[in-house]
């Protein structure tokens, strides 16, 4: 992993999120379908699809100014919830990462860990409700304990996958109540497939 991430590296993370994203849409909309509205991954493709065309159309020139950019577009074009919330989440990341031309893996960390912190309020959701949370915690987690990103990306995947037991206490499935007891929860799978791209994007 390299020491300094310039703004290239964070265009190249979102594109390889959008590609991760595209390649995982159906399996996201069946995970939604169980328990939610079954368009969380036609919803997360055309969000970030929206973002590679824009950002390769609008290259933005510090690490922190792709994310504010990114996080805008995904409001933008993201219908339901999860629109405001990955848009928050990137948002907030990328005002915490400043005007600085590089940052460290460590002070990514940091700085998703204030976007996590903005979700959990926008969302009034804490670890354990069931929601993207549950991926997005550990994934800061293991990169702030310097876990890597290939680290990071296995505690954000053992997360979601940790949903399945989970009673839903907020969003959509939360309305099932008991029922969405052993399903895996959309949100934490698409919030893992984050870190997976940070992987793909340093490799």
């Amino acid at each position: 992993m390299s020491a300094v991430l310039d703004a290239g590296f964070f265009r190249r993370w979102m594109t390889a999120a959008a590609a991760a994203v595209d390649r995982e849409a159906d399996r996201l909309t069946d995970l939604d379908s169980a328990i939610g509205d079954a368009d969380h991954g036609a919803n997360m493709r055309r969000g970030f699809a929206a973002v590679a065309a824009a950002l390769e159309a609008e290259p933005q020139p510090t690490p922190g100014a792709v994310l504010v950019f990114a996080g805008r577009r995904l409001i933008s074009t993201v219908g339901g919830a999860s629109g405001p919330l990955y848009g928050t989440l990137l948002r907030r990341t990328g005002k915490a990462l400043g005007d600085a031309a590089e940052v460290t893996p460590e002070a990514l960390a940091e700085a998703l860990g204030a976007g996590v912190a903005a979700v959990a309020q926008l969302g009034g959701a804490t670890a354990g409700d069931k929601t993207m949370l549950d991926a997005l915690g550990p994934g800061v987690d293991a990169l702030g304990r310097g876990g890597g990103f290939a680290g990071a990306a296995r505690a954000a995947a053992e997360g979601a996958a940790a949903t399945v037991p989970m009673l839903a206490r907020k969003g959509r499935a939360s309305y099932l109540g008991e029922r969405s007891i052993g399903h895996q929860d959309p949100g934490a799978t698409s919030a893992a497939l984050l870190f997976e791209a940070l992987v793909e994007a340093a490799a």
